[in-house]
């Protein structure tokens, strides 16, 4: 499989985002966002993803994290977009449980070509420290809209905000590291019986 990896840029007057991934990595990851919780997310996913993934953030802080955020997540999907390349002889679908003391979540992914959110999250309350947990779902509807994948995100139970959210990107980072993966049994074919994805 040849490397998969990509850097994006993306400039607005709301905010400057860079991202730098390599979906065949180590777990390495590096980021400078001014927005700390969702470093902390983005660091599991790298981690329990396998992924290598640096981004650097400036963005309108002052108002509050919501374009930050968001564009992120559409930075993020896009590099995810670059680097997978053509997909043959990737699995394409993914997925992963994973819980955290008294949370539990599911992730499925599918890259399918086709952006869609399925977002079955509700939090016990509106911030985690000074995190607004809204932004968390614009993240996802971002990554998914320029990634070009459906992804399916239930919390099956939980009480700690905290703990919902870690165990949503844990499951994230699980789902996509199987849904990239090679399958041997697909030897270079398209995962697809339309021929292209």
């Amino acid at each position: 499989m040849a490397e998969r990896n990509a850097t994006v840029k993306r400039d607005t007057l709301e905010t400057q985002i860079e991202v730098t991934l390599n979906l065949d990595g180590t777990g390495r990851s590096e980021f400078n966002t001014g927005v700390p919780f969702l470093e902390h997310m983005l660091e599991q996913v790298a981690r329990h993803g396998m992924l290598d993934m640096w981004i650097q953030a400036s963005g309108d802080l002052h108002i509050d994290a919501h374009h930050t955020v968001e564009d992120i997540g559409i930075t993020l999907g896009q590099a995810f977009a670059g680097a997978v390349g053509d997909k043959k002889g990737i699995r394409r679908y993914g997925h992963a449980y994973v819980p955290l003391d008294e949370a539990l979540s599911r992730v499925v992914i599918d890259f399918s070509g086709r952006s869609g959110l399925v977002y079955g999250v509700d939090y016990p309350r509106a911030r985690i420290g000074e995190f607004d947990v809204d932004l968390l779902g614009e993240f996802f509807q971002g990554f998914v809209n320029h990634a070009a994948v459906t992804l399916h995100i239930d919390v099956i139970r939980g009480r700690n905000a905290h703990h919902i959210a870690e165990t949503i990107f844990k499951a994230f980072g699980r789902a996509v590291r199987m849904a990239l993966e090679a399958d041997p049994r697909m030897a270079g074919q398209m995962p697809s019986t339309k021929g292209s994805l």
